[in-house]
């Protein structure tokens, strides 16, 4: 039907002398290039600043209302700062913001002029992933073009605004568009709930449910299982809960025994009751998109990873780099990680005779549900060998 809408519109334009109607060009293709994953889905992209020739690593982030420096980057390449009485709100705080402006962003074979960067502190981000966070690319650079994300194969795909054919399998959402895009989205457990969330593809997680909206919805029942964890966001770490699911469906795609996060918006982020939290990217990464800010349109198509098992892992271990060591900063009471013996400032050696140092290796690991691993430490300069038994969410 929208096809043959669209070829009456187009005649119909060539016998219209006195009223002209306006045709929408073809969105073309401007370039195309590969993105890292981290573990929970948090796409890095590499790019440039300016004429400086360090490259640097950003968050692909749907979650961001802007666009965004890290601000050691901002000190290390010695760019002038503005201060603003702008603030940001983040899951662990409200910041006031100073900004670097008319700056270029570069991609391959794309510059993107007159950008405005917000400047925020991502230690915590670097901390938490172990690579070097630069900053985040948000509304300020999707609201110019038509991105395709390719999760099968890691590659990004840059278009113009304009008529762009959607693949014939999938399904297009048609989120509300503020600076952020926002999607209805289901939930069943102890009941059925239908709640708009932010569609986020910075959120390294399946699900993040405003505790105001699981309890007006009564989404759980009184003695559901929850396990305190810790997440890391604007404004430092958060203690929140974690547990499971019955069914989420995006669009008409559903997803059965789903874990998520349940936190408590002190700093009203997702401005409840117009959104119960957001859908993150460990449930999005199941797609490959079509994000098209311009038509405020969505496209998603499942893709390999669609069946993928979700990580039903608990540990109550935070893990961060400092100065080049794993170490251990966090540790939740009574959890896997406290009843092993884990002391905070451990310094983690090797996980299953792994001894890459490898941040993202080691949360690979952790992530075996159900298991036991051998964790070694160096602790006062001494090897500990530590048994962690790996607690399945469901279980």
């Amino acid at each position: 039907m929208k096809q043959t809408l669209t070829i009456l519109l187009f005649v119909n334009s060539f016998f219209c002398d006195a009223q002209q109607a306006a045709i929408t060009p073809i969105a073309k293709k401007i370039t195309r290039f590969p993105f890292t994953m981290l573990t929970g889905g948090t796409i890095i992209i590499k790019a440039q600043l300016d004429n400086f020739s360090d490259t640097l690593n950003f968050v692909f982030d749907t979650g961001s209302g802007g666009i965004s420096l890290d601000s050691s980057t901002v000190d290390y390449l010695k760019i002038s700062k503005t201060k603003t009485d702008k603030t940001i709100r983040g899951i662990a705080g409200v910041r006031t913001l100073d900004f670097v402006f008319k700056h270029s962003l570069k991609l391959p074979n794309l510059i993107v002029d007159n950008l405005d960067f917000h400047i925020n502190n991502y230690d915590i981000l670097t901390s938490a992933y172990g690579i070097k966070i630069d900053g985040v690319i948000g509304y300020s650079f999707l609201n110019k073009y038509i991105v395709k994300v390719n999760y099968d194969d890691n590659w990004i795909e840059i278009y113009s605004p304009g008529n762009i054919k959607y693949p014939r399998t999938g399904y297009t959402l048609h989120p509300r568009f503020t600076a952020l895009p926002v999607v209805y989205t289901a939930i069943a457990d102890n009941t059925k709930t239908i709640g708009s969330f932010i569609f986020d593809t910075g959120a390294g997680l399946n699900m993040l449910l405003n505790e105001d909206y699981v309890a007006d919805s009564s989404l759980f029942i009184k003695k559901k299982k929850l396990f305190t964890t810790q997440a890391e966001g604007i404004g430092g770490k958060k203690i929140m809960t974690t547990t499971v699911v019955k069914k989420i469906a995006v669009g008409p795609y559903k997803f059965r025994s789903v874990p998520v996060y349940v936190f408590k918006d002190n700093y009203n982020v997702t401005n409840y009751p117009q959104m119960g939290g957001v859908i993150g990217n460990d449930i999005l990464r199941r797609f490959n998109l079509i994000i098209n800010y311009p038509n405020q349109e969505i496209h998603i198509k499942p893709n390999t990873h669609f069946f993928d098992e979700f990580d039903y892992s608990y540990t109550g271990l935070g893990l961060y780099q400092v100065n080049g060591q794993i170490q251990v900063e966090d540790i939740v009471d009574n959890s896997p990680a406290a009843k092993c013996g884990f002391k905070i400032g451990d310094i983690v050696f090797a996980v299953d005779n792994n001894f890459t140092h490898s941040m993202q290796a080691y949360k690979q690991a952790l992530q075996n549900a159900g298991s036991s691993i051998k964790v070694m430490v160096l602790r006062d300069n001494q090897p500990v060998v530590l048994e962690l038994e790996i607690q399945h969410l469901m279980r």
